[in-house]
């Protein structure tokens, strides 16, 4: 699988992984899809982990005191995060582990929607947001991206990954893709909320303003079933996260359904979503990334999902543009 990552984006997100279970720290609460509901445990006193733990000191008393970081996340983008054997593995809750041994707390990874994984955060229904989601401008200053209008308090980001959108077609290419400039005219499916869905209503005004046709925009709340309207061939295409396609080319139909065309869009940071009044929660994850970074477990995560060319060597705080 080729080596490098991107993700969701748009005001609203953008998000590979070899097959393989990884335990995530902590019980896994699953929602339906867009249930955003705390079922999590109580927590309770400080445990021995977490006074043993590096960084715990880092983290604010309510937190280590329950010993649990609740993550809101959308639990259908491998290889960044997806379920198997009952468990939330990938990318992002190998990370979520790795930053979980140097708090001294577990991180609890709850199912939701996407484009509604910011109001959960707001909402107080989860503390974090890892759902390989785009550090944006947009997102840092809570501005929608349809409208441009202010639409919330925003969130800060820890930047952990660096990932752009690809363009994931059938394979054999019969619709004969090759670029953005190819999609004029024609049925593209992805995700909603995503950074690309951002990156095809862009290319859909160029299409028109250069006097083709607009993009007919097949949106979905997850990304298995915008694969599925390609596969069916209903669509030309799929705009993914570059991870996300590479996985999918790999492993879909035993690598038969689908390929990835073209160079990556648009590259930028995944980020830990935090809200902007937690900045003692910010500030003790990015300590954390940073440690794991120095100490090579970060590294060893990347390389089990073939992922180190989207590595960072600093967790830096809205490094987004």
């Amino acid at each position: 699988m080729t080596a490098g990552i991107t993700r969701r984006t748009t005001a609203a997100r953008s998000r590979t992984a070899a097959v393989g279970a990884v335990a995530v720290a902590g019980t896994l609460l699953l929602a339906g899809c867009g249930d955003q509901t705390d079922k999590g445990s109580d927590g309770g006193s400080d445990s021995s982990a977490s006074s043993s733990a590096p960084l715990a000191d880092k983290l604010p008393s309510d937190i280590r005191k329950a010993g649990v970081i609740k993550v809101g996340s959308d639990i259908a983008y491998p290889p960044v995060e997806f379920m198997k054997g009952g468990k939330a593995t990938g990318i992002d809750p190998d990370i979520a582990e790795a930053l979980g041994k140097q708090l001294g707390v577990k991180f609890e990874f709850q199912n939701g929607k996407f484009d509604q994984l910011v109001v959960g955060l707001q909402a107080g229904r989860t503390q974090v947001i890892m759902s390989a989601m785009n550090d944006t401008k947009d997102r840092q200053n809570g501005i929608d991206s349809d409208s441009g209008k202010k639409a919330g308090d925003g969130v800060d980001f820890v930047d952990y990954f660096t990932a752009g959108t690809s363009i994931l077609v059938q394979k054999g290419n019969p619709k004969g893709i090759k670029s953005l400039d190819d999609l004029c005219g024609k049925v593209v499916a992805l995700q909603r909320g995503t950074t690309s869905e951002g990156v095809a209503k862009a290319q859909s005004k160029k299409c028109t303003k250069d006097g083709g046709k607009a993009i007919k925009l097949l949106t979905f709340d997850t990304d298995p079933e915008a694969l599925l309207r390609l596969k069916q061939g209903a669509s030309v295409a799929d705009l993914n996260d570059f991870p996300v396609a590479a996985y999918n080319a790999k492993t879909s139909g035993g690598g038969k359904d689908f390929e990835v065309i073209g160079e990556q869009i648009e590259a930028g940071p995944y980020g830990i979503g935090v809200g902007k009044k937690n900045t003692q929660l910010r500030d003790a994850l990015q300590a954390a990334m940073n440690a794991i970074i120095e100490n090579g477990d970060y590294k060893k995560i990347l390389e089990k999902w073939n992922v180190t060319d989207g590595g960072v060597t600093e967790a830096k705080i809205n490094g987004g543009s």
